[in-house]
């Protein structure tokens, strides 16, 4: 039974009992680090493991959702009994289909977070502690904070499918404030990725804390931006927040088929510039948001969204996918095993163009170039959006200029998407963990460098 203890078609079985067109068990065992320094000091150090499985059945386009930590043979046939209670007697009998079994190969990782020692990873929310104190004396407040997981998971279903893999990763964060008079401000730097403790030989613990504290220096000294409608540039640098937000959670399926997206039943139309193609691709290696398979056991893989700006895919689970009749595109995400699966994101951006991004910028007289989004909301229904840009400068004669401070993009998604005219030829990543109906998924999002001729600029100068 490899990494079960238990038979997981007869589990299957029993959750079937009253019916079901479709089943599946996800089993987890997790192994987590976290770590948080805060006023100079090691403030929380917790670490954990938790094993347990989540049984679901589908009927009638419903789902049916139970979860446990006695993963025991008899422990979840209990559980699979109690989802079956509740599934409409007289529904459609599930059969099991032939055994089909997978482990994925898994990410080549050096340096296994679950063997490394504690110590090690406290040095190295140490070096970063250090290093942003010592960098400017205006510094009033340093947080650092490192997380690893390692996760086992097996995904068994009544199609057959039996799928194993292992996922390892690892996010470690540096927030600087500084202060000078009346003036605060903050400096944010993330690292992650699914990888181990190699991913500090590239980018050391040092440099995280330098960049968040360079970036919170630098707008104590900001001229406030001015407001109103004004050309901007984003660069590769800000991270693919505006993907994210203004359009990548408008194209998950559940919002899709349920009218509550912009987006919803525009299958082949034109909804971005022709400039514009989006992809979500869990297939590349080692990103955050990167697996072999889904929280269903359903296939990683790269999806065109928008292709030329005409809209070719929602992104799918199992469930919508069932509803629209088409198949999975291997969305399926979940917090752990005490939630059920649904659509979310993975790695989406925007597609690098042919435009030298240095052309980009030389070809505005004025306008705001945005090196760093922060947060942002979107309002899915409509697609209308507002980001803040936590590092930011005005562009003069077609140069980057001074840095700004306080400033605002809000739009509407599908208007700025058609509107963007340059695309650059880079591409830049950035990270975060995804929140949707309670749940938080590790993502990664990436764009070019891109020109928007117009859009608003909250500011506060004139």
């Amino acid at each position: 039974m490899g990494l079960l203890g238990f038979d997981p078609f007869k589990v299957l079985r029993e959750a079937l009992k009253n019916g079901g067109e479709f089943a599946d068990v996800y089993f987890e065992d997790t192994f987590n680090t976290s770590i948080v320094c805060e006023e100079n000091r090691i403030e929380k150090v917790i670490t954990g493991r938790d094993r347990g499985c989540g049984i679901r059945v589908i009927s009638d386009l419903k789902t049916y959702y139970a979860y446990t930590n006695d993963v025991t043979e008899r422990g979840l046939l209990e559980v699979a009994s109690v989802v079956a209670m509740g599934v409409r007697k007289g529904g459609m009998a599930g059969d099991i289909g032939p055994v089909k079994k997978e482990i994925a190969p898994g990410f080549d990782i050096k340096k296994l977070p679950v063997i490394s020692p504690l110590e090690e990873k406290i040095r190295l929310v140490n070096k970063a502690n250090a290093t942003a104190w010592k960098m400017d004396k205006r510094i009033r407040q340093v947080r650092v904070v490192y997380g690893d997981g390692t996760r086992r998971l097996a995904m068994v279903n009544s199609l057959g499918e039996w799928v194993e893999e292992d996922r390892v990763g690892v996010i470690f964060i540096c927030n600087a404030v500084s202060q000078e008079g009346d003036n605060v401000q903050t400096g944010y730097e993330p690292l992650g990725g699914a990888m181990g403790l190699e991913i500090f030989d590239d980018t050391p613990p040092e440099a995280v804390a330098e960049t968040a504290v360079r970036r919170a220096i630098m707008m104590l000294d900001a001229r406030r931006v001015p407001g109103g409608k004004m050309s901007v540039v984003l660069s590769s640098e800000a991270g693919g927040t505006m993907i994210h937000e203004a359009v990548g959670h408008g194209l998950e399926a559940d919002l899709a088929l349920q009218n509550l997206s912009v987006y919803s039943g525009k299958l082949g139309e034109s909804v971005a510039s022709p400039l514009i193609t989006v992809l979500d691709d869990a297939t590349i290696p080692y990103k955050r948001g990167s697996f072999f398979h889904d929280d269903e056991g359903a296939p990683a893989e790269k999806t065109v969204l928008v292709e030329n700006g005409v809209l070719k895919s929602y992104m799918y689970d199992r469930l919508s996918a069932m509803k629209a009749g088409c198949r999975s595109t291997g969305n399926g995400r979940r917090e752990s095993y005490h939630h059920r699966p649904i659509p979310r994101m993975t790695n989406t951006m925007i597609a690098p163009g042919n435009t030298d991004p240095k052309e980009i910028i030389k070809s505005l007289d004025r306008g705001l170039f945005v090196r760093k989004m922060g947060g942002g909301q979107v309002n899915t229904v409509n697609g209308d959006f507002v980001f803040e840009v936590s590092e930011g400068y005005l562009i003069e004669g077609g140069e980057i200029g001074p840095p700004v401070r306080g400033a605002t993009l809000t739009g509407n998604g599908p208007e700025v998407l058609k509107g963007i005219d340059m695309v650059g030829s880079d591409l830049g990543f950035g990270i975060g963990t995804c929140g949707k109906d309670g749940q938080g998924v590790p993502v990664s999002d990436a764009q070019p460098t891109l020109r928007i001729p117009e859009i608003v600029v909250g500011g506060e100068g004139k």
